[in-house]
Parts: structure tokens; C-alpha cells; sequence
């Protein structure tokens, strides 16, 4: 409880029932939190793309009501005496593989009619485009042209807007990359250079009966001696420097960091991505 409130806080599957449709001193309406995981940051396996940094993840959606920043508090939920499932979105695991080292999409957290989608992956360096979602995953420079797009926030589009995109990236001789977007921020461009700049900032929001910042986009990978990029307020994890990026922050949605490159072109060893932070779910309602 929380003083005339009661509040239900999910960092994993359950399911909220309602046996009263509201009183006279209470509501039947709920205000809630939904945030969805975050995307991971890509990595660098040996081969040409490990002379580039790689993109930070983009942060899991945000949607919310009654609490956080005015231009994205939706309208609360009305209830009737059931049972809803609560789904919490896992953040985007690290990709080891050998050959090749995207990051991976957040998963979506759902309550009532209201879907978070989880964030999109990072960028692997001097490939992809970032992935689509919640909010965007960003990019590296491309060796043969103009660097490929981030990844689109609000994706699939909600009103208010559940996210941002990711930041973009100047052309080669560029080595650094961009961050992922956040709750209430695009990820920081990065029009040249080889540092790495910072994932979007989340979203404030003290539904809980406490302060908390949700849904910080991941920070992009830097070359290597040069400075990576910092995670966005709200969980996201900050980009690494011939090193693996950092992972988002479990429960906030934050989007993992993008790694620095392999130090030797073509040498051995795997730098990862951060993995997404996972997704929360919360419900606030008046009952006396």
C-alpha cells in the first residue's frame, strides 16, 4: 500500500485479478507502468567488421498513466472484475556466435490492451542497419559508403509514442557508433568520428511510491582508443572500448551497450554486446 493506493510491482510473468470493480471511496480505473526489455548491443566476432565499434542497443518501450512526463502518460485503464495475464519482456540476450555478432531484440511486456514492444538490437559494425522497436537500435560507420539507418523507435506506432530511434552515424573514415534510443530521447548522433556516443534518456516515473528512471537507451562501442559512448538514463549500459559493452539494467527496460572492436583486424577472440535490461510492469489504483 501506499497510502490510499495500493500498488502491484511484476518483474516477471503473473497475473493481476480484480475482485471489486472499484467503491465509493475507491476507483475501477488503474494507472500502470509497461515497460518492455531492452535490445542488446551488437559485438565484433574476428574478420573485416572487427575494425568498427557497434551500435548500443535501443531501450524496451515505455508506455505508462498517471505518473512520469506529461506528453507520454496515456489515459488509465478501466477494469471489471477478472483476471489479467502480465507478461514481463526479457532484454535481448549477448550473441556469441563465432561468425558473426549482432545484438538481439528486446521482448514485449503486455498488460490489459496495453503492449510495450521490447527495444531493438544494435548495429554490428560496418554491416546493418539498427533494429526496429520500442525505441531503435543504433549504428556504426560503413567502410563501403554512408553508414546504414538506426533502427526506428515507436515502432509499431502507439499515441502517446512508446519510444525513440536510435542515433545516426557519419560516413567512414568514421570508426565510433551511435547509442539506441530512449523513452523520451532519440540516441545521440554521431555524425564523425571514432568515439561512441550516448543511448537516449528514459523516462522518470514514481508509480512505484518512488522516484525510478525507466527505458535508457544502450551507448554505442568506441574505436579502439577512443571514448565509448554512456548508457541512457534509466538503465541503459554503456559502450565498450576494445571491450564488451555493458549490460542494461535488470527491471528498468535499458538497452545494453555496443562493444569496441576486436584490437587486430582478423585476430582472434569475440568482444559481445550488453544484453537488455529486462522489462517491469506496475499497477497503481486508489481503494479507500
Amino acid at each position: 500500500t501506499c497510502g490510499d493506493c495500493k500498488v502491484h510491482t511484476f518483474t516477471g510473468p503473473g497475473t493481476f485479478t480484480v475482485s471489486c470493480a472499484g467503491n465509493a471511496l475507491g476507483s475501477d480505473t488503474v494507472n500502470y507502468l509497461v515497460v518492455a526489455g531492452g535490445g542488446s548491443g551488437a559485438g565484433h566476432a574476428p574478420g573485416t567488421s572487427s575494425s568498427f565499434s557497434s551500435g548500443g542497443g535501443g531501450a524496451g518501450g515505455y508506455r505508462a498513466s498517471g505518473y512520469g512526463p506529461s506528453p507520454l502518460r496515456g489515459t488509465a485503464l478501466t477494469v471489471t472484475a477478472t483476471a489479467f495475464p502480465i507478461s514481463v519482456g526479457a532484454g535481448g540476450a549477448s550473441c556469441t556466435s563465432p561468425s558473426g555478432n549482432a545484438g538481439n531484440p528486446g521482448s514485449n511486456s503486455v498488460f490489459s490492451t496495453i503492449t510495450s514492444t521490447g527495444g531493438g538490437a544494435g548495429a554490428l559494425g560496418n554491416n546493418t542497419g539498427g533494429d526496429d522497436g520500442g525505441s531503435g537500435g543504433g549504428v556504426s560507420a560503413y567502410s563501403a559508403g554512408p553508414a546504414n539507418p538506426p533502427g526506428s523507435g515507436n515502432t509499431p506506432p502507439v499515441d502517446p509514442p512508446q519510444g525513440n530511434n536510435g542515433g545516426t552515424m557519419g560516413a567512414f573514415p568514421s570508426r565510433g557508433s551511435s547509442g539506441g534510443g530512449g523513452a523520451t530521447a532519440a540516441g545521440t548522433n554521431n555524425p564523425s568520428g571514432n568515439d561512441g556516443t550516448g543511448g537516449g534518456a528514459g523516462a522518470p516515473n514514481s508509480i512505484s511510491g518512488s522516484p525510478a528512471t525507466y527505458a535508457g537507451g544502450g551507448g554505442g562501442g568506441g574505436w579502439n582508443g577512443s571514448t565509448p559512448g554512456p548508457g541512457g538514463a534509466g538503465g541503459g549500459g554503456a559502450g565498450g572500448q576494445s571491450s564488451n559493452g555493458t549490460a542494461g539494467t535488470a527491471n528498468t527496460g535499458g538497452g545494453g551497450g555496443g562493444s569496441g572492436p576486436i584490437n587486430v583486424v582478423g585476430g582472434g577472440g569475440v568482444n559481445v554486446g550488453g544484453a537488455g535490461g529486462s522489462g517491469i510492469v506496475i499497477i497503481r489504483y486508489k481503494f479507500q
